[in-house]
């Protein structure tokens, strides 16, 4: 009886084991069901990226939070307009044309120039705002007056940007003797020209405004070089949204509602001056400007300083940790199954399919990530498929990784001595059931260690989601740097918060591991069992 018990219960595990990647698909489908549902219809959604910083868009100084900007005060006011409600739409800046082509929102609007080449793929509205580049040198500077003088000196800027291409047009112009620096986020060209590590940094007026001209160590240097326009983008078929758009900031500019936006956040011009056909005197000039300085500038104590980090704590725990962690578990369940399926059709299918899956295993394993998240996301629409950044994160992520669980599983199969197969065979089994009963189990055993390792290193290349529009941990890191200046701080506090969220799966996978290793005796039996070993005689 002992020994039937024991032969009745490894087809039970070995149901649990084929059943539990069929919950976690189940589980990914729920998920994918809830994300490409439809919203509010009168919500007016526009994509923008946080991380870019004052006076765009970013977390608010008092409640990281909640994002603000004048172009967060503009979406809010142009909705007002319109009789709908502004939801803002997190997506990295340079992944926002193309967040606008597939449909994740309705308009881009973040700082966006209206220049030729985006024209071809994108409709604009007429100009919102009107400025130029500014050059910013260190206090002590005084060769730098224009771009002329800017000939075999290490000059940084925004990449993509007017002032980056105006740069390269003066690298051209002196042969090849300027060295340009471009950068992602606006406030780090200026740290670095504080450091010492340029010597100018061009930039668009308004981010010069509030980077560069606080700062005592810093200063402005020349006139304001070019002009470029601001400009809300519309999708090229949706010529309906462009009119309404186009209507609402005339009304807007006519009643006056911009300039006292702009003056609130000190940044109107001559320029947007001429711009605008009709303007109404402001009620308090640059009092976010003044507010935002006054925060970011202000001397902390330790104290001060802790009730900061603190402050943090919520935003990282609440917004990033969580789908951080979600996006890492069913990545990697999905990376388990698949990664299993494919290791038993490298080994066992016909030779035809055999080939195809060793194929997939290296091109898997042999691109970058993120190349394969652009593909997923941005690629995959123009060919009629289209997913929400979630379910984007965790296919990515999901078959990224199981081209490495694949060679773990081939490795840990290929472990078990090769006459557990024959034996199984040659008792009237089925490979089928071999591989279920016999093999596979013990494969599980082997490979916990190496799968615990790729979960691990799956979990911190998560943070890679954020180029699809994912806010995920370090996101939110990135957004929480940006706005207070703080990269120890704000580093210290997330790569903990990495830390303390692998630990309980370490520890998980060393139970399972001890315990299987604890009842190596019964998975021998249960072998033996099958096999027909030690069997009485009837």
């Amino acid at each position: 009886m002992k020994k039937a018990k024991l032969s009745r219960s490894a087809p039970g595990s070995a149901d649990r084991d084929v059943g539990a990647p069929r919950l976690e698909l189940v589980l990914l489908l729920l998920i994918f069901l809830c994300t490409v549902l439809p919203g509010n219809a009168q919500d007016l959604r526009w994509g923008g990226d946080a991380e870019g910083g004052a006076p765009y868009l970013l977390p608010d100084p008092k409640n990281p939070r909640r994002i603000i900007g004048f172009e967060i005060d503009l979406m809010e006011a142009l909705a007002k307009q319109l009789n709908r409600k502004s939801v803002f739409v997190q997506n990295q800046w340079d992944g926002l044309i193309p967040g606008l082509q597939r449909g994740s929102y309705e308009l881009a609007v973040n700082g966006i120039e209206i220049t030729d080449d985006r024209k071809q793929q994108v409709s604009f509205s007429i100009p919102y705002y009107v400025c130029g580049e500014q050059l910013s040198v260190r206090a002590e500077e005084n060769s730098i007056n224009s771009l002329a003088d800017l000939k075999g000196k290490v000059v940084g800027t925004l990449k993509f940007s007017l002032a980056h291409r105006l740069l390269e047009q003066t690298k051209r112009d002196f042969g090849g003797a300027l060295e340009i620096r471009s950068y992602e986020n606006q406030n780090n060209p200026y740290d670095d020209l504080t450091n010492g590590r340029l010597q100018a940094v061009l930039m668009d007026w308004p981010i010069a405004i509030y980077y560069s001209k606080p700062n005592p160590k810093l200063k402005f240097t020349g006139a304001i070089i070019g002009e470029m326009q601001y400009g809300i983008a519309v999708r090229k078929d949706d010529a309906a949204m462009l009119k309404q758009v186009n209507d609402a900031l005339l009304a807007l500019i006519k009643a006056g509602e911009l300039r006292r936006i702009y003056d609130k956040w000190g940044i109107w011009n001559e320029e947007t001056d001429k711009l605008f056909t009709r303007l109404a005197a402001p009620e308090q000039k640059g009092e976010a400007l003044a507010e935002f300085t006054q925060t970011v500038t202000a001397k902390l104590t330790w104290r001060d300083r802790l009730k900061r980090y603190a402050g943090y704590l919520p935003v990282l725990l609440l917004q990033g940790a969580p789908m951080t962690l979600l996006i890492s578990v069913l990545g990697m369940a999905l990376a388990i199954a698949f990664g299993l399926m494919l290791a038993l059709v490298n080994l066992y299918a016909p030779q035809p399919f055999a080939w195809l899956a060793r194929a997939y295993v290296e091109v898997f394993r042999g691109t970058p990530l993120l190349i394969q998240l652009y593909l997923i996301f941005y690629g995959l629409p123009n060919i009629g498929i289209r997913l929400s950044p979630i379910v984007a994160a965790v296919v990515g992520l999901g078959l990224n990784y199981a081209a490495y669980e694949a060679e773990n599983y081939r490795a840990g199969i290929q472990a078990i001595p090769r006459g557990q197969m024959e034996a199984a065979l040659s008792l009237g089994m089925t490979r089928g059931q071999s591989l279920r009963h016999v093999i596979v189990p013990q494969a599980m055993r082997l490979v916990i260690p190496p799968v615990t390792n790729d979960f691990i290193a799956l979990f911190k290349d998560s943070s890679i989601v954020s180029v699809i529009t994912m806010v995920e941990l370090t996101k939110v890191y990135g957004q929480l740097a940006a706005t207070y200046y703080d990269y120890i701080g704000a580093g210290i506090l997330t790569a903990a918060i990495y830390f303390l969220m692998g630990l309980p799966f370490v520890r998980l996978a060393r139970w399972a591991e001890n315990r299987l290793a604890t009842d190596k005796r019964v998975v021998t039996t249960t072998k033996k069992s099958w096999l027909g070993i030690g069997a009485k005689p009837v």
